[in-house]
């Protein structure tokens, strides 16, 4: 278990429902195991009651399922709810990406280039923990340049779903494609090229379609299967 530090205002279910979420998308809980509400709230440092009021906002989105009488489970992956999430963060990104290329101020270009130097310098030292970080801050800047922040947040426990397969490619597939996807997308932000923008994301966001196989066939005991 990845437990990070608590921040300062956070509440017990809050901070929960944090690490639990980093977790689940950096597979340190398994895609299928159990989950023990005792044992996460040694590790976490909490009580059992913000451990299941996180379990049960987890289990909303179906990224946790919990059986009555047996127990909570981290769920498998499932096609159907990735490409739905996909669809979800395909609509709202493209979305996005025009609103930036409307316009940005040289302060905010800088950060967004400061993160794409960022993620080849753990590309390059092979940290894809690190790197998928830093691909969630890259796509959350483009939100909070344009002033949708909220849609972000509100959105980020339906990508869990898309998150643990991104998570996967890091292991199974070379990355260095993220940077030249981001490049793109930087420069028709630069260009104020909406056009381009959007085929740029779009481009980026719909890879893992191309890494389906070998992701499926290096890890195939972490996705739900046709019989299931």
């Amino acid at each position: 278990m990845i437990v990070k530090k608590r921040y300062g205002r956070e509440t017990g279910r809050e901070y929960a429902l944090r690490v639990l979420k980093e977790n689940i998308v950096m597979l340190e809980l398994e895609p299928g195991s159990r989950i023990s509400e005792n044992e996460l709230a040694a590790e976490i440092g909490v009580s059992r009651t913000p451990i299941r009021e996180a379990l049960i906002e987890l289990s909303k989105s179906k990224i946790v399922k919990i059986y009555p009488q047996k127990g909570s489970y981290v769920s498998l992956i499932d096609w159907e709810m990735v490409e739905e999430a996909l669809f979800m963060r395909l609509t709202l990104e493209k979305a996005v990406v025009q609103l930036a290329c409307q316009g940005i101020s040289e302060e905010k270009m800088q950060e967004l280039e400061k993160n794409v130097k960022l993620q080849k310098f753990y590309i390059d030292n092979n940290e894809p923990g690190e790197l998928l970080e830093l691909d969630n801050q890259f796509h959350k800047e483009l939100f909070a340049i344009t002033n949708k922040i909220h849609i972000y947040r509100l959105m980020s426990v339906m990508m869990l779903h898309f998150d643990r397969l991104r998570t996967l490619r890091t292991k199974a597939v070379d990355q260095q494609y993220v940077i030249g996807d981001h490049i793109k997308i930087l420069e028709a932000i630069q260009n104020k090229d909406p056009f381009e923008g959007e085929r740029a994301m779009e481009r980026h966001l719909t890879r893992y379609v191309i890494d389906e196989k070998i992701v499926m066939e290096k890890y195939p005991q972490y996705f739900e299967t046709l019989e299931e």
